[in-house]
């Protein structure tokens, strides 16, 4: 095969599965956030303010519906957690 051809190919498909790595990424974050009954953003991400920095962020959620951001250790981050299952977590 010649090498233009190959390295062409090559480029799409990785390219290919990218964008299907995102949108799969895309689907989960939105589905957990909507579990969570969450605003989301065109990403899928849950819309929240963070207890912790009192700013406005996108973020995924785990399996648990906990944000990426969490930190066990923190007070502000479990409260968090708290509020996200108890359906009073501030959006925006």
């Amino acid at each position: 095969m010649d090498d233009r051809l190959e390295s062409f190919l090559r480029s799409k498909l990785q390219s290919a599965g990218r964008q299907y790595a995102d949108a799969k990424r895309a689907y989960a974050n939105a589905r957990r956030a909507a579990l969570a009954d969450l605003p989301q953003d065109e990403t899928g991400k849950a819309r929240i303010v963070c207890r912790r920095y009192a700013e406005r962020r996108a973020v995924d959620l785990d399996r648990a519906a906990r944000p990426a951001c969490f930190d066990a250790d923190h007070p502000d981050c479990e409260g968090c957690v708290r509020d996200v299952r108890d359906g009073r977590i501030e959006t925006w």
